[in-house]
């Protein structure tokens, strides 16, 4: 079975490691097109990364994607640098929480 939008965001909590943003407190957009149009948002603080389907009023970084490039970059078949360097992959705001993002969930 294929993974979708939904799915993996319903998984990002199961998948945070609280090690990894120790201080942090954020609020990432992601903004979706292609096969699987939407927009969620993951905010992350206190230790805990709790995600909610909508637009949230003030993300302090955003990340636009293709739907199913996004899903390639979670599991791994992409490389979400070479996505970016690519135009694949579009940010906006705190790039260092990019950076970081990566290592903050454990992929599957």
């Amino acid at each position: 079975m294929a993974l979708t939008i939904e799915t993996l965001m319903s998984k990002m909590p199961g998948a945070f490691i609280p090690e990894k943003a120790a201080g942090l407190d954020a609020t990432i957009q992601f903004k979706f097109t292609g096969a699987e149009p939407g927009e969620w948002y993951a905010t992350i603080k206190d230790g805990k990364c709790e995600v909610a389907k909508g637009e949230h009023a003030s993300p302090k970084m955003t990340l636009t994607a293709d739907s199913s490039d996004y899903v390639k970059i979670f599991t791994g078949e992409i490389d979400g640098m070479k996505a970016f360097m690519e135009g694949k992959l579009k940010l906006a705001g705190d790039l260092n929480l990019a950076m970081k993002l990566t290592q903050m969930f454990k992929i599957k």
